[in-house]
């Protein structure tokens, strides 16, 4: 649509035009046909057919921006359609420093002054700061008094506007003429080292000589610089002048060709790191040296150190006070006694249920793939009745050689124990190095050691007929005191009976003192009891009490409470704090004082 002509009030109060033609200069109401030419006229921009507005400065105006865009208001005083309004006006804009302006340093030795000035330093003399900022020694009579030796002026900063980027320059003030004395001093330092070299050459007077002694010194203008270099992946050692790179050694096979399927293991080329196994769930996963950086970083003992410091958290939030760092040796004995623990009681659990319910003969059954005679692992045959695919070769699981049957022996070493010593199953032999027997070996040895009974039984018949002989030697000269001793016996047995009763009442005794004796104990148990929880009842009618108290105190009036010590509660105080909560779902609450 056409922009009405918006003439701003200041320009109507100015012009020196007639009351009539300011009339004549106000916009006018358009007409129902000038509306309509104007809509066509904007949907002909819009397509493209009829060209597009032109602002003063001769751009094009798009004419989809929409009017409340592109229409000045009635004070910006426009005099056809354009879109300055909309930019940023150069009024309001902000003035940045310019690039190459900075702070100067130094001082201007320009000019010097030859007397003290008014508000001068009082030390030094120079005008652009006070003696309490002054950066000189400070002397013995101030240049306000001597008028001697008045130092320069500090140069005049400048009130630099930064923008953004100008706060957060790190070359801000850099000259780049400064560069050039570290470039004339490795010149210098380059001339000294081929006047050295020529030296050395007219010194040997051989090419041969010169050109190896050149190559040399090459050599030692590149390792000059290693010291310096800190690049990644590199170590220098100083000593041997050489740098040490962090790569794989040229024979050994890269991790991106271990396995080229490329939906196996991600390989990393930034990191040159592939954590996860490359030839998981391939034939060469047992075989193969290499089974990814997880592998390394999850094994040994690194899941036993997560563990524990598992542990060491659970028993900290159940109140048990250990830390992993700290307390390495109780956190472990901690947790062999709750594993020894937790063990027991499982094993309770498990003979508890197995006593009332039964069925422990079917924990004993043999596997699925034995009783139903099939599995699920695919072999495949050839013709000839050879594995082709399914079966592959056992992976040695120990560095000892297994399942060897030296001597004619059909069992291992060690498969036999008897009496402290270790031989063979098959023929009871406990020399390693024997030759098989077989039955006879078994024969043999059980012959022997029925032998070996025999001997013993006979021995200790002798022993016990050996006995009897000294008895009657014992009674034949006993025999004179026989009848005094018959009468003493049946003394001592009425003795002992009397004795037996004794100790009977006395074990009796013993039993009811000693529940006498609990029964007190439990009694003063239940006493002291209760006295804790009276006690903690009181502490806490006093708590509550302390806090309504606070309460009702103006805020800025209230105490600290940093001083509060920190314990662990007892049983009684969490019984008392219980027993007096505030519920207030409880119906009853409101008629509790």
């Amino acid at each position: 649509m056409d922009q009405p002509k918006n003439v701003p009030l200041s320009e109507i109060l100015k012009s020196k035009q007639s009351l009539d033609q300011i009339e004549d200069d106000e916009p006018k109401k358009k007409s129902r046909e000038d509306w309509r030419k104007a809509k066509e006229l904007e949907e002909m921009r819009k397509a493209g057919t009829a060209p597009a507005a032109v602002d003063e400065e001769g751009r094009d105006i798009n004419p989809h921006i929409p009017q409340y865009i592109s229409a000045a208001p009635w004070y910006y005083g426009s005099s056809g359609p354009t879109l300055k309004h909309q930019r940023p006006q150069p009024e309001k804009q902000q003035e940045f420093s310019k690039l190459h302006e900075w702070y100067r340093k130094g001082v201007d030795q320009t000019k010097a002054a030859t007397k003290y000035r008014k508000g001068a330093c009082t030390n030094c003399g120079a005008i652009t700061h006070k003696a309490k900022e002054c950066m000189d020694r400070p002397r013995k009579i101030g240049a306000k008094y001597t008028g001697a030796a008045i130092a320069h002026d500090e140069y005049e900063q400048p009130d630099l506007s930064l923008d953004f980027d100008g706060k957060r320059d790190r070359w801000a003030g850099y000259d780049p003429s400064e560069h050039r004395a570290i470039v004339e001093e490795y010149q210098k330092i380059e001339e000294a080292k081929r006047e050295m070299r020529a030296q050395k050459l007219s010194a040997e007077g051989k090419e041969g000589d010169a050109v190896e002694h050149d190559d040399l010194d090459d050599d030692e203008d590149e390792d000059k610089y290693v010291d310096e270099v800190d690049m990644p992946g590199t170590k220098v050692d100083s000593k041997q002048r050489i740098t040490v790179r962090n790569l794989r050694i040229r024979e050994d096979t890269a991790k991106y060709l271990r396995n080229l399927d490329p939906n196996s293991a991600y390989y990393d080329p930034k990191t040159r790191s592939m954590r996860d196994n490359p030839n998981a769930g391939t034939s060469k996963e047992l075989d193969n040296e290499y089974k990814g950086e997880n592998f390394v970083r999850f094994t040994g003992d690194t899941g036993k150190h997560g563990e524990a410091q598992l542990f060491a958290w659970e028993a900290y939030e159940k109140g048990v006070d250990v830390h992993l760092l700290a307390e390495p040796t109780k956190l472990e004995m901690l947790e062999r006694e709750y594993k020894q623990h937790k063990e027991e009681f499982k094993g309770k659990v498990k003979s508890d249920v197995l006593q009332r319910y039964g069925g422990e003969e079917h924990l004993d059954a043999p596997p699925k793939a034995l009783l139903l005679a099939q599995t699920e692992d695919y072999v495949e045959y050839s013709r000839t009745g050879k594995i082709l695919k399914g079966a592959e070769k056992p992976v040695v699981r120990s560095k000892y050689e297994e399942d060897i049957y030296p001597n004619n022996h059909t069992s291992v070493w060690g498969s036999f124990w008897k009496d402290g010593q270790w031989g063979y199953k098959c023929c009871h032999s406990f020399i390693k190095n024997s030759y098989c027997v077989g039955e006879t070996g078994r024969i043999n040895i059980g012959k022997i050691e029925v032998s070996q009974n025999q001997l013993e039984k006979d021995t200790q018949a002798a022993e016990a007929i050996s006995e009897p002989k000294e008895v009657k030697d014992n009674t034949d000269s006993s025999s004179e005191s026989s009848s005094s001793s018959s009468s003493s016996s049946e003394d001592d047995s009425e003795t002992t009976k009397k004795e037996a009763r004794r100790k009977k009442k006395r074990s009796k005794k013993k039993k009811r003192k000693d529940m006498k004796k609990k029964s007190r104990a439990e009694k003063k148990n239940k006493e002291t009891e209760e006295d804790k929880l009276k006690i903690a009842l009181q502490k806490e009618e006093e708590q509550q009490r302390e806090a309504e108290r606070l309460l009702a105190m103006d805020e800025r009036k209230r105490p600290y409470n940093s001083m509060y010590d920190a314990k662990k509660l007892t049983d009684e105080e969490m019984e008392a704090y219980y027993m007096k909560k505030r519920r207030d779902e409880d119906p009853m609450a409101q008629f509790l004082s």
